[in-house]
């Protein structure tokens, strides 16, 4: 999601780099043209690395890079050397941000701290090279195995800003100018509505405590349905571990205050009741403005011993050092925040056991799965020791039954792979 180049919600491709494949080399001295194999292993592809960075506030780098691959491993090399290890990718992105799976959803982990590193997809193994195929009857293997390939991955980022408190309320009423006033943040402050189109944190010191404060864009009725800004920016607060509900106590633009109030707290209840039933103070603002007092009373009456009332006056800063006090003292009861617990999950990887068989259009009977990759990595077309080992696992895999139960006779064409040939 975009709004005024603020950017909390992208889609990007990530892939770990494939194995390097193995060597298939023979010692050559002069005069001497055989002596032994001498091919090194490959080496294994990079990392996929996500990191926490506090100097990155929101997603827009990655609106216009969508792909973070990583480097692939080299080849192995002659005299036993292994090939190079594929680079790692290191993706920065903000602290708080969720990183959720494509296809199902779920949270893969959340990057909470600054620093913090997490190794979301692991490199593809180098194949192994010639030298090590050797045994007490097989001296000189003509063969070397494949790197594995990775598949690419497809992730959502989704970042939720980490805060103490969250301001929330109808555009206008006032929260950007508290924030403004209790802390160092310069957000943009206009009067018209959606003045805020992101997110704005500021640190607010109180003594010798402090915390961090965010004032929500603006929300309006349906908003925990996508109406207006709301919806996308509420994912902002659940993390926070209190709310202001600032008011515009003065009713100056025709609303009535009090269904003002109800209202947010019907779509905050909508969106999660966990986040309606986040400990909640009353800023009521703009006092100082006529016909301010008289709904004073009304809130008052209606909600004076459901919830702490704060009259303030955000602009001259008036009421605005109790206010602050009362947050402070409050979030010394509060739990602190919690990270998002990742789901159970980890990024498919190819089976090897699994394989399943159809007809083609040319009556040839193809057999594909994650068998079938294992299978083109580690066989040798041109290679005897190699064409057995290939013809022994489909037999114990049970291939052969399954292709006779289809209908195959002898003669039919079967494909494996890159392997084509006929059944006998």
């Amino acid at each position: 999601m975009a709004t005024n180049g603020f950017t909390d919600r992208v889609k990007i491709t990530i892939k770990a780099g494939d194995g390097g494949d193995g060597m298939n080399s023979f010692k050559a001295y002069k005069g001497k043209p055989a002596c032994g194999p001498d091919g090194g292993d490959g080496g294994d592809g990079g990392d996929v690395i996500f990191v926490g960075d506090k100097d990155m506030h929101d997603l827009l780098s990655f609106r216009y890079t969508a792909k973070y691959f990583a480097g692939n491993g080299e080849r192995g090399g002659t005299n036993q050397c292994f090939g190079k290890r594929g680079a790692d990718i290191v993706v920065k992105v903000p602290c708080g941000t969720l990183i959720r799976d494509m296809d199902t959803g779920k949270v893969v982990c959340d990057v909470y701290e600054d620093g913090e590193r997490h190794v979301i997809l692991k490199g593809g193994r180098g194949g192994k090279g010639n030298v090590r195929f050797t045994t007490a009857r097989r001296h000189a293997p003509n063969f070397a195995q494949k790197g594995q390939a990775v598949k690419p991955h497809a992730v959502i980022l989704e970042m939720k800003v980490i805060a103490d408190v969250g301001f929330v309320g109808f555009p206008n009423v006032g929260k950007s100018t508290l924030l403004s006033k209790i802390s160092a943040a310069k957000p943009k402050i206009a009067d018209y509505h959606f003045t805020t189109l992101s997110p704005n944190l500021g640190v607010v010191r109180h003594y010798d405590e402090s915390f961090i404060a965010a004032d929500i864009p603006g929300l309006i009725e349906g908003a925990a349905e996508g109406a207006g800004l709301g919806h996308a920016f509420l994912r902002h607060i659940e993390r926070t571990r209190m709310l202001v509900h600032v008011v515009d106590i003065s009713g100056v633009e025709g609303r009535d205050p009090l269904k003002d109030f109800e209202t947010i707290g019907a779509e905050l209840r909508q969106y999660s009741e966990k986040l309606a039933a986040l400990p909640t103070l009353v800023a009521l603002n703009k006092c100082d403005i006529a016909g301010a007092e008289e709904n004073i009373k009304k809130f008052k009456k209606k909600y004076g011993k459901k919830y702490e009332l704060f009259e303030i006056t955000a602009l001259r800063g008036e009421g605005t050092a109790e206010l602050v006090a009362r947050i402070a003292e409050k979030l010394k009861e509060l739990p602190p925040a919690e990270r998002i617990p990742a789901d159970e999950f980890e990024f498919e990887e190819a089976d090897n056991a699994q394989y399943e068989i159809f007809v083609d259009e040319n009556d040839c009977y193809v057999v594909v799965g994650g068998l079938v990759d294992m299978l083109c990595r580690n066989v040798v077309l041109n290679n005897p020791d190699s064409m057995s080992y290939f013809q022994r696992v489909l037999k114990l895999r049970g291939v052969f039954k399954e292709l006779e139960k289809m209908g195959c006779k002898a003669g039919d064409t079967v494909v494996v792979g890159d392997v084509e040939f006929e059944y006998v």
